[in-house]
């Protein structure tokens, strides 16, 4: 496995330029039927990043590549027209809503803005680390509450250790990346009546469109201290192109701007409209990717490797081994799979693919666990 397999997303997401390019151009209803899935050419089957198999849907496909011809401009106007769009879709003011290339980067923005040495960050173990590590970095005492057993942020221990830290800031990320698992609405309305003051809640919504859950997302328009994150990078299949979204009061949105700004690439926002403007687009993919990950969950149970509970593309299995060492033995059979915790040492993440993509990591892991006993 290259290093490139290996690294961790964080690793390749840093602060990138912001976005609110602004223009107008209308595009045609878009279309959701996956194509096919995004070729390997002979190469390792990739379940670790979390990335959606089929990619951008084909009307997106076809938006982005209708503008290249016109990306000799900024095309400003384009950035509000879906900021604006988004923000109808959601029931939000559009000073409410701001545009950047995927969500890693209001992410970075938020530990750079709301934790130091004197204001402490709170997050769940496991979860996405990027905050974490770009806290930890700045100087910042960060607190980790384990997950509750059936995968949901433990949010009475969260409201405890930010008091405890001094927390400026709190991250709830739900679904939870790695496990896919999720933290109902009434626990973080419970979190947010509870919170100290002082401490913000940072809400990742990156794999709702997968969840059964209901957003947070309204609460922007309630309060001053809960930002959401959206992502374009998974259901809508764009990780590459870059494009998210951070909900929060006005002055939440300033403090993000505050340090800095570029436009948006023209290709990620045609795409982004094209898919918003989908109306079955994200059923139709929400409905594939849970069969796929229900019955791969299934034929591993029935193997006697339980997962956390998940309504995302991904899931944690427990391998009863080292998980580093299971993760290699599958790489070395041409299934690349997420890696272990500190935490859960012997639990891994996998990335729900096509049923094909499936069918080869169960040939993978049937072979692994036979061989090691």
């Amino acid at each position: 496995m290259t290093p490139a397999l290996a690294a961790s997303r964080r690793s390749f997401l840093q602060l990138a330029g912001t976005g609110l390019a602004l223009s107008g151009l209308g595009m045609a209803p878009t279309s959701a039927a996956p194509a096919r899935a995004l070729p390997h050419a002979g190469g390792p089957v990739l379940l670790n990043f979390n990335e959606y198999p089929y990619g951008p849907s084909p009307a997106a496909q076809a938006a982005a590549r209708d503008i290249v011809a016109s990306s000799g401009r900024y095309l400003f106007g384009l950035a509000g027209e879906l900021r604006d769009l988004f923000a109808q879709q959601e029931g939000l003011g559009k000073d409410h809503v701001r545009l950047y290339p995927g969500s890693s980067e209001p992410l970075n923005r938020a530990a750079v803005l709301w934790t130091s040495p004197a204001a402490g960050l709170v997050v769940a173990d496991p979860t996405f680390e990027a905050l974490g590590d770009l806290a930890a970095a700045r100087g910042a005492t960060v607190a980790k509450v384990p997950l509750r057993a059936d995968g949901a942020h433990d949010v009475r221990a969260m409201a405890a250790a930010a008091a405890k830290v001094d927390a400026g800031l709190l991250y709830l990320c739900n679904p939870n990346n790695p496990t896919g698992s999720i933290t109902p609405a009434a626990d973080i309305a419970w979190l947010l009546a509870h919170k100290p003051a002082k401490t913000r809640v940072l809400v990742d919504e990156a794999y709702l469109q997968y969840s059964e859950q209901r957003s947070v997302i309204d609460q922007v328009m309630q309060r001053d201290d809960v930002i959401v994150l959206r992502t374009f990078s998974k259901l809508y299949g764009m990780a590459g192109l870059r494009l998210g979204v951070a909900a929060a009061h006005p002055d939440r949105l300033k403090e993000l701007a505050s340090l800095g700004d570029n436009p948006l690439p023209v290709t990620a926002m045609a795409a982004g409209l094209a898919s918003l403007r989908d109306p079955v687009l994200v059923a139709q993919r929400k409905a594939d990717n849970a069969r796929v990950r229900h019955n791969t969950v299934g034929w591993l149970g029935q193997r006697g490797f339980a997962c956390v509970p998940s309504e995302a593309n991904c899931f944690v299995v427990d391998v009863q081994r080292d998980g580093a060492a299971f993760s290699a033995a599958m790489a070395a059979r041409g299934v690349v799979i997420g890696r272990s915790w500190p935490i859960w040492p012997q639990r891994v993440r996998v990335t729900v693919g096509t049923e094909a993509e499936m069918a080869r990591f169960r040939e993978a892991f049937e072979a692994v666990v036979s061989e090691n006993g």
